[in-house]
């Protein structure tokens, strides 16, 4: 069986040094101390160090070649984001080199180190779930190589970034149900240090308290998936008093708490109205068909290739675009 090639990762870790820093002395980069730099050049040589084929005679900005990390590929609103970012890319010419994080911030971490060695020219991507350390995306920036953000951003890092406009979403979708009669909404909330979450609960709760409706933190779970949300909801439609609606954080959760409500024998949407956030397909699939805040992946694909495209041509400022959400009634929510 033939040896494992020797990464820089490998050396990084031999030598207690980040995978940026082993890249950088590589090249010879005059910001790694010379005693530094031949350390990790003698220790390249003895063990026979190739660098990826991929990135022989390439440097990052001419590679062409787009780093691309998606959470999870299962999910309907990133395969949209995914869509429109390979079709903005194949327009201009570049390639994309995608991975599926699975929301794990060991793997995303393990991503951006393979980017690294393959020299891309840029990376999109979304945070994962557990992601709350950004060190590997610092490593890929001090390499040159520009990050852009979209949808679980990060707010502790200089970079270009697409969002849509979640706190907007969510107040349109919780005031229309306070509208049609609700009193008692819950949040079915994703981690707390998301952006998304925060801005998305932030709708939630300035359009409760517009309206002159008391929220308590039981009212706001965790919960953002569709097997938590059949088990959470078996549970919070025995309290008193009981809630009248129910917003998710995404449309997966939603499907599994109209599930609960019809199994239980509540009419939907005359006792109890359901809003997801996603448009997902299943949103046209439940029976009611499901209110939801339609996020339009496609474009927010679109617009993260664009500001990645607009870096590598040489601007420096950061950028931030927000794509409009829509939302579109259908059966899990009363008519005004």
């Amino acid at each position: 069986m033939p040896t494992p090639q020797l990464t820089i990762k490998d050396i990084a870790r031999e030598l207690n040094v980040s995978p940026s820093t082993v890249s950088r002395a590589l090249q010879g980069h005059p910001g790694i101390s010379q005693q530094t730099r031949e350390r990790i050049q003698q220790y390249a040589r003895e063990h026979h160090f190739k660098p990826n084929q991929l990135a022989v005679g390439l440097r990052s900005r001419s590679s062409r070649l787009i780093g691309i990390i998606v959470p999870d590929f299962t999910n309907y609103f990133f395969a949209c984001v995914l869509s429109g970012i390979e079709s903005a890319a194949s327009k201009a010419g570049y390639r994309i080199m995608v991975a599926q994080s699975n929301d794990d911030y060991h793997r995303e971490e393990e991503i951006a180190h393979a980017f690294m060695e393959a020299r891309v020219s840029g990376v999109i991507t979304s945070l994962g779930k557990q992601t709350t350390n950004y060190q590997h995306y610092k490593e890929l920036m001090d390499l040159g190589i520009p990050v852009v953000f979209y949808d679980r951003i990060s707010t502790d890092l200089p970079t270009d970034r697409v969002v849509v406009d979640d706190y907007a979403g969510a107040y349109a979708a919780v005031e229309h149900m306070i509208k049609t009669g609700c009193k008692h909404i819950y949040f079915y909330s994703s981690p707390p240090h998301l952006e998304i979450t925060k801005n998305r609960r932030n709708g939630y709760l300035d359009a409760m308290h517009k309206h002159g409706f008391q929220v308590t933190p039981d009212m706001m779970p965790l919960c953002d998936n569709r097997q938590d949300a059949i088990r959470l909801t078996q549970e919070i439609l025995k309290r008193d008093p009981k809630p009248d609606g129910f917003f998710a954080v995404n449309d997966m959760t939603a499907a599994g708490i109209l599930y609960v409500c019809k199994h239980v024998g509540l009419k939907v949407p005359e006792e109890v109205s359901i809003c997801g956030f996603s448009g997902d397909a299943i949103s046209e699939t439940t029976d009611p068909l499901l209110t939801t805040v339609e996020q339009n992946g496609q474009e927010v694909g679109q617009c993260a290739f664009q500001l990645l495209q607009h870096r590598l041509n040489g601007e420096e400022h950061a950028s931030k675009m927000i794509v409009r959400t829509k939302l579109l009634l259908r059966g899990t929510t009363k008519e005004n």
